[in-house]
């Protein structure tokens, strides 16, 4: 029963209705698990072990009264810290917020209660969310259980790492800018970064409301091993919240797709060489989509490097005013280096540049909704070489540009405010590596439904990690 910790959320709901075994076996093995594998990677920083254990005999005593039970019913899951659990902090990394205590629940993490969710543990973060990596004054550095040189991603590395290590079946994550995708891809597994809004958000421990760029391009998630969880994971996470009055109502089916349903196929390298084992993955996600009945094309999409572009220097100009005067004040050396190269890469706007680009992005986003009619999935790269070192973005300005340059694809995605989703596939030069599947507005559905088939040919990539501790 210790190899409970395997199995997926699906596997485990089905499991406890069935009682071949109960959520309190479940949470032990996932704490054991957890209490394994955890110090040699720092993936979760705060564990819960009373509260989940009891959650989870509440779990069992609900079933054997017959009580209605959640989709989620006894899922062990973790919760990134930088969104509110209630009696908790939210450090999101600083040193200074450590005794940031939330006063309720954020939205998705009642949401997920709500469902029966069972929540084990916080997972790490880098300073303020904002890296590609996952390490921090607070709580250290957390490391990619397939190779520690190698980065766990970020800034949800701390969720990914867990992920991958066997610590629960679902983590909550967060992106901006590939914060969902960057740690599936580092990790070995999969997630599907939501539509902006689609995921409400609120946090009472924030001092102020978030910028209007993060309004419509920030995005929380989950992360998972098996694709096959991302959909009724996600489902729960979009119930709205009267705290979000960004988040529609819209259900999480939409209306059956015209079959076969097309496939636009993108190699475009945005002016970066892409590696050629990231092609190789394309071409597999490709043919296998293309086995499944799927209609598959290579076109050229509309421009990815103008949103891209435009995604840096309007993010930039809110954080020169939002964010790094916090960073100023409370950011260690290292971030406030990173923010450094961020400027000296980055193009500050006046008012006059950020309102046309408001109007831009309306053009961009537009362009792509009418191309997504016509093709309503894309193949594209995500990071478009091997995955990087764990600091590779702070070494210097040419290697955080060159982090920033391999990325057009996460990015650009962000600032259209589409959905997409990465699945880890294989390992290119030893490191986990995968492809992005882009998605019309709100049709998450169809993305995930996509992901299930690329990873029921390719196979779950984490059964190869977990398969090095067997021998």
């Amino acid at each position: 029963m210790s190899e409970l910790w395997r199995l997926s959320a699906r596997e485990i709901v089905h499991g406890i209705q069935k009682k071949e075994f109960s959520a309190t076996e479940i949470v032990e093995a996932v704490l054991g698990r957890i209490a394994e594998k955890n110090p040699e990677l720092n993936a979760i920083t705060v564990e819960f072990p009373e509260q989940a254990l009891t959650a989870a005999a509440e779990a069992d005593a609900a079933l054997a009264d017959g009580a209605p039970i959640g989709p989620l019913h006894g899922v062990p899951v973790t919760i990134k810290e930088n969104i509110d659990v209630a009696g908790q902090a939210t450090p999101n990394g600083v040193p200074a917020f450590a005794d940031l205590i939330a006063s309720e629940d954020a939205p998705l993490v009642r949401n997920l209660r709500h469902a029966g969710a069972i929540i084990v543990g916080r997972t790490n973060v880098p300073e303020f969310s904002m890296r590609g990596t996952t390490v921090n004054p607070l709580r250290g550095r957390t490391f990619n259980p397939w190779d520690e040189d190698a980065s766990p991603g970020g800034s949800s590395g701390g969720g990914g790492s867990a992920a991958a290590a066997g610590f629960g079946p679902l983590h909550h994550g967060n992106d901006i800018g590939g914060s969902l995708r960057y740690p599936a891809l580092a990790n070995g597994i999969t997630t599907v970064k939501p539509t902006s809004n689609r995921v409400p958000v609120f946090n009472s421990t924030a001092p102020a409301e978030r910028s209007p760029l993060s309004q419509v391009i920030s995005v929380q998630g989950i992360m998972a091993r098996d694709a096959s969880d991302l959909s009724i994971a996600t489902e729960v996470m979009i119930t709205p919240d009267p705290r979000d009055p960004l988040c529609p109502p819209i259900p999480w089916r939409g209306p059956e797709v015209r079959e076969p349903i097309s496939v636009a196929v993108t190699k475009d390298p945005c002016g970066y060489p892409i590696h050629d084992g990231i092609l190789e993955l394309i071409d597999r996600a490709a043919e296998a989509l293309t086995d499944a009945g799927y209609r598959v094309v290579e076109v050229k999409t509309p421009s990815i490097q103008e949103p891209f572009r435009d995604w840096f220097r309007t993010l930039t100009t809110e954080m020169n005013t939002a964010l790094k005067p916090q960073v100023d004040e409370y950011g260690s050396t290292d971030i406030q280096t990173t923010f450094e190269y961020f400027f000296q890469m980055g193009e500050l706007l006046d008012l006059d540049g950020y309102i046309q680009g408001s109007g831009d992005r309306t053009r961009m986003m537009r362009e792509w909704n009418l191309f997504l009619v016509e093709h309503p999935l894309v193949i594209t790269p995500f990071y478009m070489n091997r995955l990087y070192d764990w600091d590779y973005d702070l070494q210097s300005f040419d290697a955080c540009k060159d982090f920033l340059e391999a990325s057009a694809y996460s990015m650009g995605i962000n600032y259209l405010g589409l959905p997409a989703g990465v699945i880890a596939m294989d390992l290119v030069e030893d490191r986990p590596a995968a492809v992005q599947i882009v998605g019309q507005r709100y049709r998450e559905d169809t993305i995930c439904d996509a992901l299930e088939v690329i990873q029921g040919r390719c196979g779950r990539l984490t059964d190869q990690l977990w398969a090095r501790e067997d021998r």
